[in-house]
């Protein structure tokens, strides 16, 4: 599949930090001589076919204020893990919600995300998550420190 230089300059602002204002990709389109929905078109057009695979923000957490990160791991049966994964997606604090195969002996299969300003705030979601799921049996896994944040670059 060819990639035109235009869409390539376009994949390469994208997978940097795109500015936080009312018209991100104005400076882009003025350096490529387009207009700023010639742009996001071009970007759609990248997606569907398939070359960009999603288009998200991410938020630096640490930066955010959120000093307290926790991966829990709950033990759900297999055939509650849809209703139980979505309860958890539903919430601000987690960000990530995930099944996983996990070896028998281990048993915790749901894997969620969560991020806090600090461990009381943890606490009130573990407990408000363990509530509406019906899910008591978790493990929690707080991060100590982040040593290393990188987005991919793919051009």
């Amino acid at each position: 599949m060819k990639i035109s230089d235009i869409d390539r300059e376009i994949i390469r602002f994208i997978q940097g930090d795109i500015p936080v204002e009312s018209h991100p990709f104005a400076s882009l389109a003025n350096h490529l001589n387009l207009s700023e929905e010639q742009i996001v078109e071009r970007i759609r057009d990248l997606h569907d076919q398939g070359i960009i695979r999603r288009f998200a923000a991410i938020l630096r957490h640490y930066n955010a204020g959120f000093r307290v990160n926790a991966m829990v791991a709950w033990q759900v049966a297999v055939e509650d893990a849809d209703r139980a994964g979505m309860i958890m997606a539903g919430f601000d604090e987690v960000s990530h919600c995930y099944l996983r195969d996990v070896p028998e002996e281990f048993g915790y299969n749901l894997f969620s995300m969560i991020h806090a300003r600090g461990d009381e705030q943890i606490n009130t979601v573990l407990k408000e998550l363990s509530s509406q799921t019906g899910i008591s049996d978790y493990i929690v896994i707080k991060s100590v420190r982040e040593l290393k944040k990188v987005s991919m670059e793919y051009v």
